[in-house]
């Protein structure tokens, strides 16, 4: 099909072969192209989701261990290490 966008091209080693399958699993009926483009916009989907869970994680435990350790904790741990 005519297009003005860029394509790519990848050869099917045994790990993409194992990931057509599954995907084929999953969307049946589909193309080889078509479950490539499915794989893809899973796995963007994952890594968005994989940020926002960590930026989640973050943002609930920011500040827990305030207060744990004295002022110039570090300081004096440091000095230890050098003496």
């Amino acid at each position: 099909m005519p297009t003005t966008r860029p394509r790519h091209t990848i050869t099917e080693t045994d790990e993409i072969a194992a990931a057509l399958h599954e995907a084929a699993l999953r969307w049946p009926d589909q193309p080889p192209t078509r479950l490539l483009a499915l794989l893809i916009i899973e796995g963007r989907r994952a890594l968005h989701h994989n940020v926002e869970n960590r930026r989640a994680v973050i943002a609930a435990n920011a500040g827990a261990l305030t207060g744990t350790y004295e002022p110039g904790y570090l300081e004096a741990l440091r000095a230890e290490w050098l003496a």
